[in-house]
């Protein structure tokens, strides 16, 4: 069994993870200082369906968070337009945050960690990498960690997003909200990312 280098997986995993998290929050906070929060929904929404069907016409796979993103913002901006506010369009993804963690708590009761899934849509690692216990219980771990995530970060940003309606601040309430879950969120991909180094490295003395 061949193990892969992380730097190796990092450059694989960087540009799907840029064009499908990264892109379409600077394309949202780019375009609600520019154009307004309504028109800012529907210029993400612009940018994650582009670059879905731009996949999808040169029949390329498409990653599962893709489909979660362009899931995401059709909700948030029919809500958006719907209500007129900007806090019930902030609200309601939150709350399916709230059972997107429900769903990777359950993956981990059914032996099938979402993680792994998520993992495998950017890095192509080995079938008998897959199969290690050690590998498998990594996953596990790792779901059970991003579970915690999502619900810390769902809770946070409904309680920023009520209190900063209150005072009327949605700039306030999109800096706050994307610092303090960046830092949360950070945290979890460090420690995320020097597990699964130990775990290559332990396999590969366990391999020699």
């Amino acid at each position: 069994m061949t193990l892969p280098r992380l730097t190796a997986l990092a450059r694989q995993a960087a540009p799907g993870l840029l064009e499908a998290v990264v892109a379409p929050l600077a394309v949202f906070y780019a375009a609600t200082v520019v154009v307004g929060f309504q028109w800012a929904l529907v210029a993400t929404a612009v940018w994650v369906y582009f670059g879905v069907i731009r996949r999808l016409v040169k029949r390329v796979k498409v990653p599962a968070t893709m489909y979660l993103a362009a899931f995401a913002i059709t909700v948030r901006a029919a809500v958006g337009f719907w209500t007129g506010t900007w806090v019930w369009s902030m609200i309601q993804p939150e709350c399916g945050t709230f059972f997107i963690a429900m769903a990777f708590l359950a993956s981990v009761r059914l032996n099938r960690p979402i993680v792994q899934k998520l993992t495998l849509d950017y890095v192509p690692l080995p079938s008998a990498m897959l199969k290690h216990e050690r590998v498998r219980r990594f996953f596990v771990r790792i779901t059970l960690l991003w579970a915690f995530v999502l619900l810390i970060n769902s809770t946070l940003s409904i309680a920023l997003a009520i209190h900063e309606h209150l005072q009327g601040t949605l700039m306030v309430y999109l800096l706050v909200r994307t610092s303090a879950v960046a830092v949360i969120s950070g945290v979890a991909i460090v420690f995320s990312i020097f597990a699964f180094k130990r775990l290559l490295r332990r396999m590969h003395v366990a391999h020699v």
